[in-house]
């Protein structure tokens, strides 16, 4: 009986062992609410069945599934409502509502003969077919057929539904144009990690990007500025002669395809029109919206250091009539029930020095610039609103007065997001301090030169919901990549991933469930999918930190920290090029006395997984004595 009861254990311990190791293999981004693995493996079958409902939704979700494994594998799939054989894959639509599940939620299971996705929606099974596809070895994302392959996936049952309803990603389409097919690939990449919302931000002083027929000017003007390439801020002022022929935008036909195109990948866009700040190229365009003498020889920014006025009036009753006949039309082209109208950084100091914004100042007895801004947001408001959407707007729009319906986008920090959910209204988090993916992700000598720097690590510890706040106020999250430093559509996958698998997990997966010993291998893992997918994502992970300071007799000492633990970082001060026969950095680095730069690379074990980076001493002086001014 002994033996009997050992053996038994024995068995049991073996089999949660497999679990355990089984689990261990995958590697799904955002972490679902609950993952059970059992024993063994689905072998993918030459001939793929998938059973799926013939309404129109459904039919999205099986024909995406379709294509993805019939190009990657080569095999033959059919699609059909019902088989008199056993389905590979079943999409199944519950007949009865399962609360748990909501409107995003799916169950997955994986057995040995087939696949079972049920799901309330069809934005449901969308999902699911999205985590089945991770269960595959991530050759599953190539762009074409591997050939003599055997397509397996683990044995497992998943329940899963995101934690909040906004789960986006801002591209800014102003400071650099991106074209629309572009924007579909970056709608294609966001779907793979279950956001449901693009943010375009449409307009500012480098560019006005969607056609407004009633107000052509807009795009025969204000879409077009001088091409520079170089540092964004930086640029030398263009000449008078210079050709204006850099830029673009979507007409009405590009962007009713876009929406359509993101709502078969069941996701919505949201348009932001950002004013009265940011607004040089509606300026440029109408100059009769300015308050400023001389509008009319302003032109459309390219990066250069500006010295303009680049508001709309807040006193004219040209600019609401304008800003009435833009919101009519956007409102029309984006079924979205929010639009975001912006409201940050308006330079408030050419208002200051006009007459007509005096005179309103005191016609509406306001008695800051600030309460000027809030007379404009709260018209703005009543104009949107009057289109039958809900008026978003950056957490400045906090500082004069809230509107009475307006909802928040707090970015500077969470503190505009609390001040507003305490006083009733909606927030989105998209705070600098997490979601910022313009900010450099490595060391500055590796990186193209913004004011702060976000690391992967940081990024992960985005939670939307501060403490003290009702939760039901706060819609979600999302990050945003401002595009000054972003010339070319490959630079903004560069900049999104894999700090958007941070923010992915951070709006979708339960806060119990998030943990950075956890996070980061699967991140490892994802890299491949995307070498696979031929989409480009960011090593810095792997780049060491760079800390330097002066010893009590002025000699310079460099401390490195890896974000990822159980890397070896190599070095070298002689200008040649280290590899893991080189010294190995174990403790601060004094810096010899003539030495010019400090090369380093990371190694896991024997292998280089870090790029070569290359530290200039002069750099790091630099970084020394401001240190010490502060």
């Amino acid at each position: 009986m002994k033996k009997v009861f050992l053996l038994s254990i024995c068995c049991f311990m073996a089999s949660i062992s497999f679990a355990q190791n089984n689990k261990g293999t995958l590697a799904i981004i955002p972490e679902p609410v609950s993952v059970v693995t059992r024993d063994g493996e689905f072998i993918l079958p030459k001939h793929i069945l998938i059973e799926a409902g013939s309404q129109s939704e459904e039919k999205l979700v099986s024909t995406f599934l379709r294509n993805k494994l019939t190009t990657a594998t080569g095999f033959a799939v059919t699609v059909r409502n019902a088989f008199s054989a056993p389905a590979t894959i079943k999409l199944q639509l519950n007949t009865t509502n399962d609360a748990v599940l909501g409107k995003e939620g799916y169950l997955l299971s994986v057995g040995k003969k087939g696949i079972i996705i049920k799901a309330n929606t069809a934005a449901g099974l969308f999902y699911g077919a999205q985590t089945l596809l991770q269960l595959f070895p991530k050759e599953i994302e190539s762009l074409e057929a591997v050939p003599n392959f055997t397509w397996t996936a683990p044995l497992v049952d998943i329940k899963d539904y995101p934690r909040f309803g906004w789960r986006g990603l801002m591209l800014d389409v102003s400071r650099h144009f991106f074209t629309k097919e572009e924007v579909e690939q970056y709608i294609d990449q966001m779907a793979r990690y279950k956001f449901n919302l693009l943010h375009m931000h449409l307009t500012d002083d480098e560019g006005w990007r969607v056609e407004i027929k009633s107000l052509p000017r807009l795009t025969t003007v204000g879409a077009y500025n001088v091409k520079k390439i170089g540092h964004f801020g930086d640029f030398s002022q263009p000449q008078p002669d210079e050709p204006r022929t850099y830029g673009g935008f979507y007409t009405q036909e590009d962007i009713k395809e876009l929406v359509q195109y993101a709502k078969d990948r069941f996701m919505n866009i949201m348009p932001e029109i950002d004013v009265p700040g940011h607004s040089m190229a509606a300026v440029v365009s109408y100059p009769e919206l300015s308050c400023t003498p001389g509008a009319d020889k302003f032109v459309v920014r390219s990066g250069e250091d500006q010295q303009t006025d680049n508001t709309l009036n807040p006193s004219s009753e040209k600019t609401y009539a304008f800003l009435d006949k833009v919101v009519t039309e956007v409102a029309k082209l984006f079924p979205f029930g929010y639009m975001h109208m912006g409201g940050d950084e308006c330079n408030k100091e050419y208002w200051q020095k006009s007459d007509s914004v005096t005179a309103l100042m005191k016609r509406e007895n306001l008695k800051t610039y600030e309460e000027v801004q809030s007379y404009f947001e709260k018209r703005l408001e009543k104009i949107v609103e009057s289109k039958g959407k809900k008026f978003m707007g950056w957490d400045e729009i906090i500082e004069g007065g809230l509107g009475p319906n307006a909802a928040v986008m707090s970015w500077r920090g969470i503190q505009g997001g609390i001040t507003a959910a305490r006083l009733g209204h909606e927030v989105v988090m998209s705070p600098t301090t997490f979601a910022y993916l313009d900010y450099m992700q490595s060391d500055r000598v590796m990186e193209p030169h913004v004011y702060a720097t976000l690391r992967l690590n940081k990024t992960y510890e985005f939670e939307p919901v501060p403490d003290s706040v009702d939760a039901k106020l706060i819609l979600g999250g999302q990050a945003n990549l401002w595009t000054e430093q972003v010339f070319n559509f490959r630079q903004v996958d560069y900049m999104t991933w894999p700090r958007g698998f941070a923010i992915a997990e951070s709006v979708w997966s339960p806060k119990d469930k998030k943990n950075w010993n956890n996070f980061y291998p699967r991140v490892e893992k994802h890299f491949g999918r995307l070498d696979e997918a031929e989409i480009k994502y960011a090593p810095s992970v792997y780049d060491p930190s760079f800390e330097p300071r002066l010893t009590p007799d002025n000699k310079m000492i460099i401390e490195l920290t890896n974000e990822l633990p159980g890397l070896d970082i190599y070095y070298s001060f002689d200008n040649s090029y280290p590899d893991r026969f080189y010294p190995k950095y174990t403790a601060p680095l004094l810096v010899p006395e003539d030495a010019t730069q400090l090369k380093v690379i990371t190694y896991r074990g024997n292998k280089p997984v870090g790029r070569m980076v290359t530290m200039p001493i002069a750099e790091l002086q630099t970084r020394v004595q401001r240190s010490q001014k502060h």
